[in-house]
């Protein structure tokens, strides 16, 4: 009893600090919150806090504010999270699927994330090496002349420009076509790039040119490195802890190296991973929060999207938003 009394009184203290950016003080938790206790008893509850390590006390004669291990305790206390209302389920769903593209859809999220949380949001693009081939089409532009699009599981879409030594006819170019699309179409590329190389080394010719070219398209790696940054204006409501956890946050998103470590790798879609200050794996933001999970097509988790912020942040709304985001975002990928 005493004990659930405590996590109460702690989750009203966070409630009210990151509502209010102040120490919180005992009888104003009392009157906030309906605790059915003496102002008194808060405050021996309060100072047991405080010797656990879960509040600190800024002044002598000011209130309590929580410490990195009393919002851990508080995010692991979270029964469930916040539903998102009917109006911000609509408002994904329209503002996600009015995108004609990747690019455009992680464009988008990064936006949306952002207006949710009033944090910095990053999305990290989907990781081509866990990814499959859709399709593959071959467009001829001449006889000799061949447009090769390769699309991905992610929604990636690869373009290359081949110029044939033997001009190719609309049988061949339609048996070349299913040549292609049979050995790899369904595979990961790690899979793809070995059946397509020794398809390459059976059948010289122009099935061997296309193939060396889809072989280079799929190795192309650098997409895992890319991430799309956005909301770092929301950092302005954090001027009081500036030097703090918003300067090395500032310097941190100009370093996409660094944004990838701190992302951390794609959990399973629908899991959200808390990290709280000193818990991260860069020492320079131990003042500051992550709230990350995975996304990808049939729950297949390709890359990682969340946001940064000061630890004091709204951790229900912000993992509510994290997740709903990443499903909106897998379901697009999902239907292509």
């Amino acid at each position: 009893m005493q004990e659930e009394r405590r996590i109460a009184v702690l989750r009203a203290i966070v409630e009210d600090y990151v509502a209010t950016e102040e120490p919180v003080g005992s009888k104003a938790l009392v009157e906030r919150h309906g605790l059915n206790v003496s102002p008194a008893t808060v405050r021996n509850d309060m100072a047991a806090l405080e010797d656990e390590g879960y509040l600190a006390q800024p002044h002598t004669s000011a209130g309590r504010v929580p410490t990195d291990k009393g919002y851990r305790l508080f995010v692991d206390r979270l029964t469930n999270l916040k539903p998102m209302s009917g109006a911000e389920k609509r408002a994904i769903s329209t503002f996600l699927d009015g995108a004609v593209d990747l690019d455009d859809v992680v464009s988008r999220s990064v936006r949306l994330l952002s207006q949710l949380t009033r944090q910095v949001a990053v999305v990290q693009y989907p990781t081509l090496s866990r990814s499959t081939v859709r399709h593959i089409e071959l467009v001829a532009l001449a006889p000799d002349r061949l447009l090769v699009v390769l699309i991905l599981s992610t929604g990636r879409v690869e373009q290359r420009l081949l110029e044939l030594d033997t001009p190719l006819d609309d049988t061949a170019l339609v048996d070349l076509r299913s040549l292609v699309n049979g050995v790899a179409t369904g595979e990961l590329i790690s899979e793809a790039i070995v059946a397509l190389g020794t398809l390459a080394a059976a059948r010289p010719g122009p099935a061997a040119s296309v193939a060396d070219l889809l072989v280079e398209a799929m190795s192309d790696h650098r997409s895992h490195e890319r991430l799309v940054v956005g909301g770092a204006a929301n950092l302005a409501r954090y001027g009081d802890s500036f030097d703090s956890a918003v300067r090395p946050l500032l310097e941190a998103l100009e370093e996409h190296v660094v944004l990838l470590r701190l992302l951390g790798e794609a959990s399973q879609s629908g899991t959200v991973t808390v990290r709280i200050g000193a818990e991260g794996p860069v020492q320079e933001l131990s003042s500051t929060s992550v709230v990350t999970t995975g996304y990808g097509p049939h729950d297949n988790a390709l890359a990682t999207l969340g946001i940064v912020g000061p630890t004091r942040m709204d951790y229900p709304g912000t993992m509510a938003a994290v997740r709903a985001v990443a499903r909106y975002l897998s379901r697009i990928l999902d239907e292509g």
